[in-house]
């Protein structure tokens, strides 16, 4: 008779808990549901990216959605450095290409057609960066004028198409 009691009893407390998941679902979730709207209506009308960091960098794109342009053709840049310790004057030589990504919104604005004819500017952002660098900095931070090209870049063409930034044949002297 105990555990027939005690079995009545547990299947009361499961009808319970039952009744109580329900009520909070349907209290708690509508109001969760006006919650994320506001949160959303609020973030587009001061123009915020809710995925902001969520396509940044080559890592997170697969390598298929990728698209390499070659910055003055795949030409040698060949740029003045600022003026180092030593006083002397330095120069860059280099080759740099941009990562694209081709499930971007701007991809379809920003064609290869479109950067070939804004290569003059992009040309011109990226000799304005390296020139702020002395020789010591421009051979010891690669990584970190690597980064600054980057954001100029994503600053020009949006966060989510301008994805990366190559340096090759770098030299410094």
């Amino acid at each position: 008779m105990k555990k027939n009691l005690i079995s009545v009893l547990i299947l009361a407390l499961v009808f319970a808990n039952f009744v109580m998941t329900a009520i909070l679902m349907f209290t708690v979730l509508p109001e969760t549901k006006k919650a994320n709207t506001l949160i959303e209506k609020v973030c587009s009308a001061i123009d915020l990216d809710l995925n902001s960091g969520a396509a940044n960098g080559t890592t997170n794109v697969p390598i298929d959605q990728q698209e390499v342009y070659k910055v003055n053709g795949g030409e040698k840049i060949t740029t003045n450095l600022a003026q180092g310790s030593d006083g002397r004057a330095h120069y860059a030589v280099l080759t740099v290409s941009l990562v694209l990504n081709t499930k971007s919104d701007n991809y379809k604005t920003y064609t290869q057609e479109f950067l070939t004819n804004q290569d003059e500017t992009i040309k011109n952002d990226i000799i304005k960066v390296i020139s702020g660098y002395t020789y010591e900095d421009f051979d010891s931070k690669t990584e970190e004028v690597r980064e600054t090209i980057l954001a100029d870049m994503q600053e020009l063409f949006g966060k989510d198409y301008v994805i990366g930034v190559n340096i090759s044949e770098s030299t410094a002297e």
